[in-house]
């Protein structure tokens, strides 16, 4: 059964007409066409028995069709209504829709209103978490993507740390990664890339600046890449030339709690257990007040997906889950470390798929 199908399954079972699909992630997973439609519609009609067709700007047609996509294909120009061409495609296939399964969570109002008065008026429902349950497990070959994405992402940090030397800039440390991934072929960067020296460490969404690097920092790379429609992650923190007692001490508390949380990971563990492991270790050390955020997240198409790894989330860990582990301290005046990797659960227990070294590294 293909993802399509799959679909078309559940919407049997569930008793709702069809779906609306209209976000590029779930579009891609869906269909294996990748794009960044901007503001133009991009939608993929699924029914229980009627073949899909999908509607996207008329020069993206053929990519989509190269895409593998071997359903109809309604294109339209830019001075075209899209949503009137919906309605006369259902309307030829005399199809009419009671309940309509919709990302509620990510439509805009005023395209949930287009779309309603499309399909007559239809009862939404959600798709979002019959997606984010199909999407959860991977299968062979996004692991093997997502295998290379975290390769590439740790090539990107050896790059970081073989451009830093006294003086230089966060932002000409990540220009050089960048650019050098790109040379690799990556479709882009899976979220803003960050390079934080110093005090700037101890900020968990940092942002890279014209901030130069000195003797006794923290450098903290939190990057990733996507490859293949498929993303990664990964976060390293080094001291530069020197480390001092403190800071010794909260890189080896991270890295304990990071370690702890991978080895936990194992099928039929509640993902909530994993950060109480992880936050467990820094509040025994005295840095309870200083890690502010969840454990990690899910990782795949999106760079953040289901599930939240929280202390709050009572769901179990299976085999083929994909996700971040991260814990951090972050303490003003001194800075932070964080250590991220992408983890995935097999039988056995979990494989970290970023292998860059992270046991403490003083950069000379």
């Amino acid at each position: 059964m293909n993802r399509i199908q799959r679909v078309s399954s559940w919407l049997k079972e569930a008793g709702h007409t069809a779906a609306f699909i209209h976000t590029k992630e779930n579009v891609f997973y869906l269909t294996g066409f990748y794009t960044e439609p901007h503001e133009r519609l991009m939608g993929l009609f699924i029914f229980q028995e009627e073949e899909p067709f999908f509607v996207c700007p008329g020069m993206e047609a053929g990519q989509a069709r190269s895409a593998g996509w071997n359903h109809e294909i309604i294109g339209y120009a830019d001075h075209e209504n899209p949503w009137e061409l919906i309605e006369k495609a259902l309307k030829k296939r005399n199809i009419s829709i009671h309940t309509l399964a919709v990302e509620k969570d990510s439509i805009s109002l005023s395209r949930a209103e287009q779309l309603k008065h499309s399909v007559g008026g239809a009862q939404f429902v959600s798709a979002e978490e019959t997606l984010n349950q199909f999407r959860l497990i991977k299968d062979d070959n996004e692991i093997r993507l997502l295998k290379e994405a975290a390769k590439l992402a740790d090539f990107g940090v050896e790059v970081g740390t073989a451009a830093l030397r006294e003086g230089i800039s966060e932002v000409e440390v990540l220009a050089q990664i960048e650019y050098e991934l790109k040379k690799k072929g990556i479709q882009g960067m899976s979220f803003s890339t960050m390079v934080l020296f110093g005090e700037k460490s101890g900020q968990p969404h940092g942002n890279p600046g014209t901030a130069t690097l000195k003797k006794g920092d923290f450098v903290l790379f939190d990057l990733g890449v996507i490859l293949d429609g498929y993303c990664s992650d990964i976060t390293r923190t080094f001291a530069y030339k020197t480390i001092n007692p403190k800071q010794e001490e909260i890189y080896e508390t991270v890295l304990q709690a990071e370690k702890a949380a991978i080895e936990a990971s194992k099928p039929g563990v509640r993902i909530g257990d994993l950060d109480l492991t992880a936050r467990g270790i820094i509040e025994k050390a005295g840095y309870g007040d200083y890690f502010p955020h969840r454990l990690g997240h899910g990782l795949g198409i999106s760079v953040h997906e289901y599930p939240s790894m929280s202390q709050a989330n009572d769901t179990l860990l299976q085999e083929g889950m994909v996700y971040t582990i991260e814990p951090g301290i972050y303490v003003p005046e001194i800075g932070g470390v964080r250590i991220e990797d992408d983890v995935h659960v097999t039988k056995d227990g979990a494989v970290a798929l970023t292998q860059y070294p992270k046991e403490l590294i003083i950069l000379p």
